[in-house]
């Protein structure tokens, strides 16, 4: 899976792109499992040709049943670069929603004990402006989600204050990058990278 590199802007980078957890196909394989044992069943009572009509009957209701929800899953992307986040869906119609990084305001994630066994849960996006609030759905590992949107988010701004270039006053973006890897948003790598960009070397 791969964002289109034409709706990316000239620096724009993929930091992530993933589809929901893999929870949401379980009422398919579920319908499939019991679909394939129904047809087994028919097909070892009846003779030919009503054997492949049983067989082509359960595969048309597993179609109707459970098909829709594997092409939502298919065909919905999450996706975080360096300047936004991404909600793409559908296939044929499709839905989008941008939320800028800058307008971030706050990540929000929440886990029931099953979601967090199973490393899946929601994540809320609070957003200046009219982007609002903004709910996503079945976010595999989503404090790991927050914790990236925070860091790309902290990169983001950094290089707003500094247009891109290193900026006039060093010190300021020097104690701004360490104050993102106290808290956990860059690691010692990240950090000593950003430090050497910023002093040109």
């Amino acid at each position: 899976m791969r964002y289109p590199e034409r709706l990316l802007s000239e620096d724009e980078d993929v930091l992530l792109m993933f589809r929901p957890h893999w929870k949401v196909l379980l009422p398919a394989l579920l319908w499939a499992m019991l679909l394939a044992a129904l047809a087994g069943a028919a097909v070892a009572a009846l003779d030919p040709p009503w054997q492949w009509v049983a067989a082509g009957g359960a595969a048309l209701v597993w179609l109707l049943l459970a098909g829709r929800s594997v092409l939502r899953w298919w065909f919905t992307a999450y996706v975080l670069t360096t300047e936004r986040i991404v909600v793409r869906r559908g296939m044929v119609a499709r839905t989008g929603v941008e939320i800028p990084l800058e307008q971030v305001t706050n990540v929000l994630f929440s886990q029931s004990v099953l979601e967090r066994l199973l490393r899946y849960g929601d994540v809320v996006l609070e957003a200046a402006g009219s982007q609002g609030r903004s709910e996503l759905h079945d976010i595999p590992d989503p404090e790991g989600f927050q914790h990236d949107v925070y860091k790309a988010r902290g990169l983001r701004m950094l290089h707003h204050r500094t247009g891109g270039r290193p900026a006039a006053d060093p010190v300021a973006v020097l104690e701004r990058l360490a104050d993102l890897r106290e808290r956990g948003h860059l690691s010692d790598e990240e950090f000593e990278t950003e430090k050497q960009r910023l002093l040109g070397r």
